[in-house]
Formats: C-alpha cells, structure tokens, sequence
C-alpha cells in the first residue's frame, strides 16, 4: 500500500527533472495537458478500477489478485524507467506506462485491506487497519520528499525504487500469502462494470480538462468536451446505478448503503479524501510559490524543501494511525473518527488565520495536528466500514472503500485548483500589470502577460521554476531594460511580493471550503451507530 499511494505523489515533485530529461517543457504551449496526465492519469486509473477488482477478488481469491497487482506494478515500474523516447511521445511512454502501474496499484488497494480482515480478529482489526491505511496516506506524503530525493541524482530514480521492492515484494508475496476469507464464484456484472467505468473515468477527465484554458477563458469549463464529459458520465452513472437494482449479482453492491456505518465511512471518507488532497497542493503551491522563495530558497530547490518542511504532516500520520487504530478497537470507532475530523477543522481554520509570510513552527504545529487529525480518523473509519459488510462482500465493500477515497482526491485537484484559479484571476491581472510597468516592461507586453490564464503562474511556481522568467523569456524583455531591473524582476523575492494578497485570497478561498468539507464529514461519523460489540470484546 506504502508503494501504491507513493507513486502518486512521487512525480508531483520530481516533475520538473521528468520532463527535463525527456527534453520537453510542461508550460510550452499545448504541454500543459501532459503535464495534467501525468498527475492524473495515476489517480484516474485507480479509482475506475478497484472496485472491478475487489468483485474479482471476492470470486476468484483476494491474494491472487493482490499477488497479480504485485507483478504488474513493478512490470510498469521497470517499463517507466526505460522510457527510451523524448519529447511528446517520452511524455506519452510514461503517461501510458504510469497507467498500465495504476492497473497493478488498484488491485494492491482493492483488496489489501479485505485480505487484513479476513486474517485478523476483531478485537485486533482496527490496529490491523490502520497500520495498512496510514502507510497509504503516509505513501502519499512520503512521495514529495522521496520525490525530491530521487529527482536531484536522476529522474529515472523516481522509478528505479519500484523495483527491487517490487520483486522483493512480488516473490514474497506469493510465497507467504494464504487464502483465509471466503471466495464466491459467480458471474461478473459486465454491463454494471462498463457503465462504472467509462462513467466515472468520464467526469475525472472532464475535471481535468475542465482546469486547463479554453478559448479566451481561464478555464475549460465551459468547453463542450468538459461539459459533455461531465454530464455523459453523470448520466452513465445513472445509468449504472439503475443496473445495478436489477443484476442478480452487482459489482456495486448498493444494498451495503443500507448498512448506516458503511454509508456515513464511505461519505466522511470522500469529504476527508477531498479535503486531504486539497490541502497537498495548496501547502505546495504556498511553500514553493511565496514561503520559501522569501526566505532565500533558489525556485529550482524548492520542490525538494517544500517536501521537508510538511514532513510534521506526515509525521503526524505515522503516529497517530496505529495508536488510534489500537485504542479504538478498545473503545469503538465513533469517537477516534469524529475527533479526529474536529482535529482537522481546527488545523484548517488556523491555516486560515496564518499571514502569507508565516512563522514555520506555527506552521509545522497546524500541519503536524491536521496529520494527527487525519490519522486518528482515518484508521477507526477503515475498520468499521470493513467490519460492517459481510464476510463474502469484503472484497466489494474495500473496492468501493478505495473508489471514494481515490475519486476524492481526483476530484479535489480539480476543485481547489479551480478555487485557486478563480482567486488569482480576480486579484492576479492587476497586480502583475502594474509590478511589470514599474520595473521598466512595456506596458503592452506587461498586458499581455497579466491576461494569461493564471494556471501557467500557478504550475510555474508548482513545478519549481522562477514564474517571471519563465513567462518574461519569450518576449525579451529582459534584455532590453535595465540590468537592475531585470535582476529584481527574476528574484527570489519579486514574485512572491508581487502575488502574496492574491494567492492568500485563494488559499482563503481554499481552506474555507476544506474546514466545511471537514465538518460535515464529521456530521457523518456522529450519525452512524456505534459499532455493536466493542464494550463486550473489552469486557470479555
């Protein structure tokens, strides 16, 4: 699960390394779509098809298809560091090739934690759980550092580390894993199965295209492709959830929403996926686009430190996992859940509260307290959602567990990155216009970079590289005025001056929309039921 999630984080960072080695540049006109897949396509993938394959478990063994998923991601790992081409088609190898390692991905993710419920006993399951569900969020933050690590020796490290681990991880698997859970055959719900797929696979590409420039707008939302995207894969949707009621045996099995506990985990896990994932990208866009680049660090360096200094997030992961995962089994669920999501509301709102330039251990403790809150919720909601399905449907029921929360965090690139855009485009224009005219740009061409879509500023900062010397180079300018104000202009401080209330508008924007995703979430734990059983396990 540590290498599933890490690989889709580990290319956010390494990404300007990538696309130098395959001689390609991101924010070149046309790139910006490979740019996208790559961090997509992962995400994309993985949340299409776990629930196909925890179906498939559950009929034809969760540890072989776990086993399968071993081979075939560390396949496409060696695949992607061979890739043997430059350019546009280097971009589409790796694109493709991190695909075909998102098959493997899903099949580790759909039915890891069915094949931990099966081989634990209930009063040992939580603790069991969490471990697993921590090492999939910490994977996921993990990825930025290592990410960095790999990208300055070579950027065909970040693929390399796949595999002797997957190997390794490969033989061992097939060596030591038994079947212990209950496999029912029966057919497979091909139409449902169909219809999921291309459905949501749909509307996530929507999304994705939907953030990119369309026309003369900021975005594409508004671009038939995005919106025939969207609203065809809704209706497909419809569409699956109507054959679902009337198949003899449903991928999707619906009826689990009737189990309260396992519809509120699923809801407070996609609001929390959301939220989460939001929160990744907006501390990186931060800590690269303003923070650190005011504090001296080179843009080039900064991918690397921003990964370091949210390693308190990760931290707070890491500890507080296995020890809620523990202590729940103890107590029940319910209250390790809600607290930690009342945890994480009160780390956002005081993210809120935190000035552009902020003082980084007030940072270090809002982030490492939103890992805390994260850990403590996410191994008790794990552990409920698998203990209240069935033996046979523990398969399905991971699926659709790991279908929520890898849709919720495709849908939150799209979502906050939107929100971002919107708060640029009301702020950016101005602002950049006039600190242009003021260093000595003409005003034409200080005009006509102020009415770029803001998404290129945003990716500049995002991948590392110096925003205004990015978007100053095609036009000259920088030959043409004078020295000193060339130099200031493609400092490390300029910039971040320049776009400070701007960006803060759109982290406001941002982090009030992840406190409420937050608390309603933690409505949803609140109104679920206890789990049955817990004060007799521990009297007995």
């Amino acid at each position: 699960m540590l290498m599933a999630t890490l690989d889709a984080s580990i290319v956010i960072i390494a990404m300007p390394a990538i696309f130098r080695g395959v001689g390609l540049d991101p924010l070149g006109a046309g790139n910006i779509s490979y740019l996208l897949w790559m961090i997509m396509g992962y995400l994309l993938v993985t949340a299409v098809l776990v629930v196909a394959f925890g179906r498939l478990g559950d009929m034809f063994g969760r540890v072989r298809m776990y086993n399968l998923g071993f081979a075939i991601f560390s396949a496409a790992s060696l695949a992607l560091s061979l890739d043997p081409m430059t350019g546009g088609s280097g971009a589409l190898w790796l694109i493709c090739w991190r695909m075909v390692q998102a098959v493997g991905g899903a099949m580790l993710m759909a039915n890891s934690a069915a094949i931990l419920t099966d081989a634990f006993p209930d009063e040992q399951r939580g603790m069991a759980l969490g471990v697993n569900q921590i090492a999939a969020l910490g994977g996921q933050f993990l990825g930025l550092v290592l990410g960095g690590v790999l990208a300055a020796i070579d950027w065909r490290a970040v693929f390399w580390i796949n595999v002797p681990i997957g190997i390794i991880g490969t033989i061992w698997s097939y060596r030591s894993l038994r079947e212990t859970g209950v496999s029912k055959r029966s057919r497979m719900d091909w139409s449902g199965t169909l219809t999921f797929t291309v459905g949501l696979a749909a509307i996530l590409a929507g999304i994705t295209y939907g953030i990119q420039p369309y026309g003369g707008h900021t975005m594409g939302w508004s671009s038939p492709m995005v919106l025939a995207g969207i609203l065809g894969g809704i209706a497909l949707l419809g569409l699956f959830c109507l054959i679902e009621t009337r198949v003899a045996e449903p991928m999707f099995d619906l009826a689990l929403f009737r189990i309260r506990t396992f519809a509120a985990g699923n809801c407070a896990a996609l609001l929390t996926a959301m939220a989460r994932g939001g929160l990744q990208f907006m501390l990186i866009i931060w800590l690269q686009g303003i923070w650190l680049p005011l504090h001296g660090y080179d843009y080039a360096d900064t991918p690397l430190w921003a990964g370091i200094y949210m390693l308190p997030l990760t931290a707070g992961f890491m500890l507080a996992g296995p020890l809620s995962g523990l202590l729940s089994d103890r107590y029940g669920t319910r209250p390790f859940a809600t607290g930690g999501l009342v945890v994480m509301a009160l780390s956002f709102i005081g993210l809120l509260m935190l000035p552009v330039n902020f003082d980084y251990p007030v940072f270090a403790a809002l982030i490492l307290l939103n890992g805390i809150g994260q850990g403590v919720f996410s191994s008790p909601n794990t552990s409920s959602i698998m203990s209240s399905v069935p033996p046979t449907r523990r398969g399905v029921a991971s699926g659709m567990r790991a279908t929520f929360q890898n849709s919720g965090m495709s849908l939150s690139i799209g979502i906050f990155f939107s929100l971002m855009i919107v708060g640029l485009a009301s702020h950016l224009p101005q602002s950049l216009a006039g600190g242009l005219q003021q260093q000595g740009v003409p005003a034409d061409v200080a005009a006509h970079l102020s009415q770029l879509p803001p998404v290129a500023t945003l990716f500049a900062a995002f991948l590392g590289y110096n925003p205004l010397g990015h978007l100053l180079a095609p036009s000259g300018v920088l030959t043409t005025i004078p020295a000193d104000h060339a130099q200031k202009l493609t400092s490390t401080t300029y910039f971040p001056q320049l776009v400070a209330d701007p960006l803060h508008h759109g982290l406001i924007i941002v982090f009030t929309v992840a406190t409420v995703m937050t608390v309603v979430a933690a409505i949803a734990t609140v109104l679920r039921p206890n789990d049955p059983g817990k004060s007799t396990r521990h009297s007995r």
